[in-house]
């Protein structure tokens, strides 16, 4: 069965096309665009309607490629700037009328529960490694802890790269003064999700999405994209801190032609990188797998019947 997820995220609308037979998830196509729907959901408490019309736009392309591989079934996870603002139960039905997508607005636990399963999917089930599965978004970083394919802890935390760069973020390139507040404000909400106790069980970490993802490409200066090359990569905390450093000090516009970065996440890769550097930190983690495996396979296997 051809089918097509839809991950409407805070920074970015993406696509899988896959060819499902049972729990065998044979990917046809997978799209990225970055479209910042969450922007300024953190102040206005409202989706912006240019930022919804980024989405539709991507949508109307994505819908055509969608059509052109016959897909039986097709569903749209939105996510934490749609839960977050008092239009998105609209802006969700939309999405229904106008693309014929099934929208499913996922709770916090929810998108931690099917991203770690999309993450853990191909790995061996009697592997009982306390693992954390780590997805930094756009208004939310989510946190999930298991052992084989099962999850013991998860959380939701407000940390995302959109909300922490509009909160702190205001020069360019930005200060010093500006990325520690942005570090102690992490720091502070990831040290209160998350008891001592979990945290030093764990001895394995995979990030996905595309903070992790970018940094892999970075670290490995990837010109063009990569998902092979990407996927498996183990990333250090001395890469992650280097790329940061590096990042830190260019204007946004240097930022753009960095190999490996997507231009459009240019805006929002030092906030990123610094939740991503927090994480590890707080975990005593010194390298992380990155994995092109994530919510968008979590969808296709739990959410499509």
């Amino acid at each position: 069965m051809n089918l097509a997820v839809v991950d409407i995220g805070s920074n970015s609308t993406r696509l899988l096309i896959a060819d499902r037979d049972g729990d065998r998830i044979n990917e046809l196509v997978r799209r990225s665009e970055v479209t910042r729907l969450g922007a300024g959901v953190d102040a206005d408490g409202r989706l912006r309607q240019d930022a919804m019309e980024r989405v539709f736009h991507t949508l109307d392309g994505y819908r055509a490629e969608i059509d052109a591989h016959g897909v039986e079934r097709g569903v749209a996870v939105l996510t934490s700037a749609v839960r977050d603002s008092a239009n998105g139960q609209e802006f969700a039905e939309t999405v229904r009328e106008r693309y014929g997508l099934e929208p499913h607005v996922l709770s916090g636990d929810d998108e931690a529960r099917l991203t770690y399963l999309g993450a853990t999917s191909e790995r061996d089930p009697a592997d009982r490694t306390p693992t954390l599965e780590l997805d930094i978004g756009g208004g939310s970083t989510e946190l999930v802890i298991g052992h084989g394919h099962e999850v013991v802890f998860h959380v939701s935390t407000q940390a995302g790269v959109v909300r922490q760069t509009e909160r702190h973020i205001h020069h360019d390139p930005p200060t010093e003064a500006e990325m520690d507040e942005l570090a102690e404000d992490v720091r502070g909400i990831l040290a209160a999700a998350v008891p001592a106790d979990r945290r030093e069980a764990v001895a394995h970490a995979i990030g996905v999405a595309g903070t992790a993802t970018s940094l892999a490409a970075i670290a490995q200066e990837l010109d063009p994209y990569d998902a092979d090359k990407v996927h498996g990569y183990l990333l250090s905390a001395a890469e992650c801190e280097a790329i940061l450093g590096r990042l830190s000090k260019m204007t946004l516009e240097e930022r753009r032609h960095v190999p490996g970065l997507h231009p459009g996440r240019a805006p929002t890769i030092v906030a990123g990188t610094i939740i991503f550097r927090e994480v590890l930190a707080l975990f005593g983690l010194d390298q992380i797998e990155i994995s092109e495996h994530d919510i968008l396979r979590g969808a296709a296997l739990e959410l499509i019947s």
